[in-house]
């Protein structure tokens, strides 16, 4: 349910409308517009009669909203969430790269992957220390070992950095990471991301391979409910019958997203196809339709890497795609961050 105030409302009134709120068992997230003052009522109200809010001289008019997500749905908050990040803006017209390897291998491996993306303009680094693998025989990542290379980078370069979470348990590792990614797999390991919702990190929320749009933002729900709203969410392919590529890109859901939610969205393009050549044109797709920042796989020897080689980049690579993004940024009147 929203409540919408009236103009310049007494903040004294406010705070009094708020408090009668909370009695209720109920959180509150109060946003404040150009015009309005936007109170959304978080919990079951399902038991409010809305004519009843229209008691508080106030308040103008009261929304239900019907969608089962709260917190991260538009109706509450119509304005796009800006994450500020070590000082680099995500959403709100700006468009942000992440890019690194898919895995943390070696200190000499990250410092020259992380030096070399921040010269072609890349705003994050990713790689992974925790590596969700089919195959059980497959390499696993290095750990905590891994995030302590990724922080040397982080060192060295300045990027903050972006790495994935598997384990509630090993939440403490990530004290000192800028970003935490939840990726595909553990989009619906709600006990992590009710854990999440506690964290005052920024959260980088990918789709699940066969999980819906309304999946996808109920999962960010249960980070936000807990009073964690820095969630940027991440379109990375879903899964369907198709087998020329990894998985399959639905470019659709980042104008559905951005309907949908404040949010910022991003795109994958490496995990959407799994192919090297075709990040270059999904990341173009990904800025035409209208998404805030990319997360490109790069790796200094993508034929060695010992994950996802097939859909990383080289260096090169990425430097002459990242001076396409560039160009194609600015002209929709936009900022690489």
């Amino acid at each position: 349910m929203v409540l919408i105030l009236k103009n310049n409302p007494e903040v004294k009134k406010v705070d009094e409308l708020l408090e009668k709120i909370a009695e209720m068992g109920l959180k509150t997230q109060v946003v404040g517009g150009a015009s309005h003052t936007i109170v959304g009522l978080i919990g079951d109200t399902s038991h409010l009669i809305p004519e009843d809010f229209l008691h508080y001289e106030i308040v103008d008019t009261v929304q239900r909203i019907s969608e089962s997500y709260k917190a991260a749905n538009r109706k509450m908050h119509p304005d796009d969430t800006i994450i500020d990040i070590g000082g680099r803006k995500i959403g709100g017209g700006t468009f942000s790269v992440i890019a690194g390897p898919c895995s943390v291998e070696s200190e000499e491996q990250m410092k020259e992957v992380a030096t070399d993306v921040k010269a072609s303009g890349a705003s994050l680094l990713r790689g992974g220390a925790f590596k969700p693998r089919t195959s059980p025989y497959a390499f696993q990542g290095l750990h905590g070992e891994g995030i302590r290379l990724l922080l040397e980078a982080k060192k060295a370069t300045g990027l903050p950095i972006v790495t994935e979470i598997m384990d509630i348990n090993t939440l403490d590792l990530f004290a000192d990471v800028d970003v935490i990614q939840v990726g595909a797999r553990n989009m619906q390991n709600f006990e992590l991301l009710k854990a999440l919702g506690h964290s005052d990190k920024p959260i980088f929320l990918k789709r699940g391979l066969a999980n819906t749009i309304d999946e996808l933002l109920m999962s960010a729900e249960y980070i936000m409910s807990g009073g964690n709203n820095n969630i940027v969410l991440c379109e990375r392919g879903i899964r369907t019958f198709e087998t020329k590529t990894r998985n399959t890109l639905d470019i659709s859901a980042v104008p559905i997203l951005k309907k949908l939610t404040h949010l910022p969205v991003f795109i994958d393009p490496s995990h959407a196809a799994g192919i090297s050549w075709m990040v270059e044109p999904l990341s173009k797709a990904a800025i035409a339709i209208g998404a805030d920042g990319l997360m490109i796989e790069v790796h200094n020897n993508p034929k060695k890497a010992l994950c996802d080689g097939a859909q990383s980049l080289n260096p090169e690579q990425f430097d002459t795609l990242m001076k396409d993004i560039r160009r194609r940024v600015e002209f929709e009147g936009k900022t690489l961050a």
